[in-house]
């Protein structure tokens, strides 16, 4: 088991809030997971326990079979294994150039110059950042796409096995949010890396993750397959949540007689059926 949670609780002591309430749970090598849930529900602060940023009130997190809020533990080892990515990324930015940027996490891992260098390199090509180009300019000088691909690269230089990202397509452009969708499901498919979403996007969440978990309250209230997950649509109305554009649109479809699918994620997918439908329709007219 490569993550695993046993009745962890979390206080925010100073704000008397119960940020997680008992929470067990278990991740897989190579899981793709969604985590939704509204404001307030405890995402952010599942995540931080992943890598040992806070420490549980009660309970124990596991990685890789070794319980980390544990004061014999050596967190950099942990967070070299498990890359977080923040809401905003680009506001952790503080290096003069691009390449010292994403170098930090390298350097203080200790590498030669020469593993620093391909590191920075490969997380670079990764995000679609060419290196001549970037390399010397200001992170401070570019756009805010380009600010997000910089800080998910100096994650990606740590090798992570597990990388997690809080509303990584938050402020961006549907241009830049499809970007950043190819390169988490190439991430996901080339380099067997786990990778753990949290996004209010409930399209990324559907087109990525083969499974989703749901929040509320601190408690995991659905964990699932997101197909299960989005044909719940009045329990996850009730949560604050709702499912998928596309999703919805065929539920529309299948409710004024259209017979058709209603657990299709994918623009391509729905389109297909729809057209299929039609000609069918026509055909028996």
């Amino acid at each position: 088991m490569l993550i695993e949670l046993k009745n962890v609780t979390h206080v925010y002591e100073q704000q008397n809030v119960m940020a997680l309430d008992n929470v067990s749970l278990s991740i897989d090598k190579n899981e793709f997971i969604g985590l939704v849930g509204h404001t307030g529900s405890g995402k952010s602060t599942l995540v931080q326990l992943f890598n040992g940023l806070i420490n549980p009130t009660d309970g124990k997190v596991f990685i890789d079979g070794t319980k980390i809020n544990s004061e014999k533990i050596n967190l950099k080892d942990i967070r070299r294994k498990i890359g977080l990515v923040f809401q905003y990324p680009e506001h952790q930015l503080f290096e003069e150039t691009v390449y010292e940027d994403i170098a930090f996490g390298p350097k203080n891992l200790d590498l030669s110059k020469e593993k620093t260098d391909k590191r920075v390199k490969e997380a670079m090509e990764l995000v679609d950042l060419d290196f001549e180009e970037f390399h010397n300019r200001s992170p401070f000088n570019l756009s805010g796409g380009q600010q997000r691909r910089v800080a998910i690269a100096g994650v990606l230089a740590m090798g992570p096995e597990v990388l997690i990202l809080d509303e990584p397509s938050a402020g961006l452009d549907p241009k830049g949010r499809e970007r950043l969708i190819e390169l988490l499901y190439y991430l996901h498919q080339n380099y067997n890396m786990t990778i753990i979403l949290i996004s209010h996007r409930m399209e990324e969440i559907a087109r990525l993750s083969n499974r989703v978990i749901v929040l509320d309250n601190g408690k995991i209230v659905m964990d699932d397959h997101p197909r299960k997950i989005f044909s719940q649509r009045q329990k996850l109305q009730e949560l604050g949540l709702d499912i998928p554009e596309i999703t919805l649109v065929l539920n529309k479809l299948k409710n004024k007689g259209f017979n058709v699918r209603t657990d299709l994620f994918k623009i391509s997918e729905a389109k297909n059926e729809i057209l299929a439908e039609l000609r069918g329709k026509k055909n028996v007219n």
